[in-house]
């Protein structure tokens, strides 16, 4: 190193001894770079206070692996949604399914018959005359009900419509206001009626009143019938006669 620059040197050091700590990094890098000389970028000074409010948080260690979080699979879901319906008072289905009903049809017989002939053949019950006497008729014979049961005549009173009555065979109780009847002769024709429904139209649902199905109109007919009752063949025992 030429003389001149260690002359120099010397005059910056004796210099920066007597400067603060905090000029004597831009001395020497001022003096550094007048003599060509490479150097470093002093480290920055950050006050104490800022260096802790910018400094990383630190996390504490434990013995206990981290877990991290995981999506809900889809068999956690169904679980809750599952719980959540369990909580409402859902109805009960039925154990056993409903055999379904056959559906209401017309058959043409060999000859024609009468309500009361094919009535008396299908129930066996020896009443005879027109539809309208079975009721008072059956009396102290069979049983008489105010309720459908199965395989019971069903006794339509006499009216305007009906000079002569009507008798039907109850062969399914679908529900209180429902059954469903064979009968005969229903629309003069000679015809039988399979599984025909009958609906209860009453106030009371005591089966006094009925509407009929109507095979052209796949409806109820508008047309409401009195019923007398229904007689039952063998439960004389076990029904007290009116």
């Amino acid at each position: 190193m030429p003389k001149f620059k260690r002359l120099i040197l010397a005059v910056v050091a004796g210099g920066a001894l007597l400067a603060p700590l905090s000029a004597q990094a831009g001395v020497f890098g001022d003096a550094a770079g007048f003599l060509g000389l490479k150097s470093d970028p002093p480290p920055a000074v950050i006050p104490e206070a800022t260096a802790q409010a910018t400094a990383p948080a630190q996390v504490p260690m434990t013995d206990e692996p981290a877990i991290a979080p995981r999506a809900l699979s889809r068999d956690h879901s169904f679980s809750a949604r599952a719980a959540e319906l369990g909580q409402l008072n859902m109805p009960a289905l039925p154990s056993v399914a409903v055999a379904e009903l056959p559906a209401p049809s017309v058959e043409t017989p060999l000859h024609k018959l009468f309500c009361v002939e094919y009535a008396r053949a299908r129930s066996g019950l020896a009443v005879f005359g027109d539809a309208k006497f079975w009721w008072s008729r059956a009396k102290n014979l069979y049983a008489r009900m105010t309720s459908p049961v199965e395989e019971a005549v069903m006794v339509f009173s006499g009216s305007k419509r009906l000079a002569r009555g009507h008798v039907a065979v109850v062969t399914h109780i679908v529900s209180s206001r429902e059954i469903r009847v064979d009968q005969a002769n229903w629309e003069n024709h000679g015809e039988i009626d399979h599984s025909t429904p009958v609906l209860d139209v009453s106030k009371k649902n005591d089966w006094t009143q009925v509407r009929v199905w109507d095979m052209r109109s796949q409806s109820f007919g508008a047309h409401v019938y009195a019923i007398s009752g229904f007689i039952a063949k063998g439960l004389t025992q076990q029904a007290s006669n009116q």
